[in-house]
């Protein structure tokens, strides 16, 4: 089996049989990869990690030709993100990050800008200079469309034309619809162009200009349900970790 080594962040991990655990890591250099730790919950000493969700580790992994399943022979931490685990807000934000990454990535999909983008933005859940609730606005329009998976905003999504005054937004087709195609969707809904104004900067710019970005709460609540409502639709399930936010999100109101 050949050896590698790889900067990869925990998407998810569970318990295999008595002493092992599975986890599921994106990585710099491979994407997302799957891989058992053996014997690491009777002897955790045996890792120089707690392979904690969402912590970054440097790993070393014989890849198996047969499987998709690896064997981590070596797991160290590199950065636990401490400060994320100390409040609740912090931490269903880099849940559904990694809940999120790890649905619309494929196995073996290696991505360099969205392996940077989820580390930038758990470094910035760290600092909390914004909120988090803003983080992970940004973070999903910026993966919707890193991965390719993103709701068409450039024009019209039925005719292709341009989009120059009034537009519907439609699930089923995946991005809006100018007034000559509303037809196409009857459920398709009104949208402001604020909203769309946002999300095409959003996807232009890095994760640094784009925290800097002010949006209105009429725009941030439209920014969200259109986000949530297309994410559920493509995915055909809610993310468990939005369903807190959520939960947290009225609790706060």
């Amino acid at each position: 089996m050949p050896i590698h080594k790889a900067d990869a962040i925990v998407l998810n991990r569970w318990n295999f049989r008595e002493t092992s655990l599975i986890v599921s890591f994106y990585t710099r250099e491979y994407g997302k990869i799957s891989g058992i730790l053996k014997g690491i919950r009777p002897e955790p000493a045996k890792f120089a990690s707690t392979v904690e969700h969402f912590s970054r580790n440097s790993i070393i992994f014989y890849k198996k030709r047969s499987s998709e399943l690896h064997l981590v022979s070596a797991c160290d931490i590199v950065d636990n993100f401490t400060p994320i685990r100390q409040d609740i807000s912090k931490i269903t934000c880099a849940s559904m990050m990694t809940e999120l990454l790890s649905a619309v990535m494929q196995i073996d999909d290696k991505n360099e800008a969205i392996f940077e983008l989820i580390l930038s933005s758990l470094r910035e859940l760290t600092e909390l200079q914004v909120s988090a609730d803003k983080i992970s606005t940004i973070f999903k329009i910026k993966i919707l469309a890193l991965s390719g998976f993103k709701p068409h905003f450039d024009s019209c999504v039925s005719c292709g034309s341009r989009i120059m005054s009034q537009s519907k937004f439609s699930l089923v087709h995946g991005g809006l619809l100018c007034p000559g195609c509303y037809h196409r969707d009857l459920a398709g809904r009104a949208i402001f162009r604020g909203t769309i104004a946002s999300i095409l900067h959003i996807e232009r710019n890095d994760l640094k200009a784009n925290l800097k970005l002010g949006m209105n709460p009429e725009i941030k609540r439209e920014l969200d349900l259109v986000l949530n409502s297309f994410i559920q639709f493509h995915l055909e399930k809610e993310l468990k970790s939005q369903r807190v936010f959520n939960k947290l999100e009225m609790a706060a109101i």
